[in-house]
């Protein structure tokens, strides 16, 4: 069994959240999993919509509270935007065919990962999100395999 690499990044601002989302969003290839950790306003929403522009989506970017996924496909690979945090069970992933999403052709970003983390692959990108030592700081606790 392979031990994940984790690094340390630690992001001064909003800009740089959106540069480091953005450079992410060029890289990432079909199939991964972004699993985004952290209390509320750590700035994973900022972080999905500059991984959005990266992957050149033009379409406004919501937090999808309220539908558990959005879909977004303008991009050059179609982005399922998860925010968990309302869901009661996991087997709600279940219902929405959440299998299809992970393990298909698009790019994932779930936020509030570690609400599903069972379900999680094993190959995902792992972001923890920390306030830092200054107002806007944030340390990004980076998890691959």
């Amino acid at each position: 069994m392979e031990m994940a690499k984790t690094r340390e990044i630690i992001i001064k601002d909003q800009s740089e959240t959106e540069q480091f989302g953005y450079e992410l969003g060029q890289q990432v290839q079909p199939g991964t999993v972004i699993a985004l950790i952290g209390d509320l306003g750590t700035g994973k929403t900022t972080l999905t919509k500059s991984i959005a522009r990266g992957l050149g989506i033009d379409d406004v970017i919501t937090s999808p509270t309220f539908n558990i996924v959005k879909e977004y496909r303008s991009g050059r690979l179609p982005m399922f935007h998860f925010d968990v945090y309302r869901i009661g069970d996991v087997d709600e992933m279940f219902e929405i065919g959440y299998e299809e999403y992970f393990f298909g052709e698009g790019v994932c970003v779930v936020e509030w990962a570690d609400i599903i983390e069972e379900i999680i692959p094993e190959d995902a990108m792992i972001i923890r999100i920390s306030y830092g030592a200054s107002e806007g700081e944030r340390i990004y606790e980076i998890e691959e395999n």
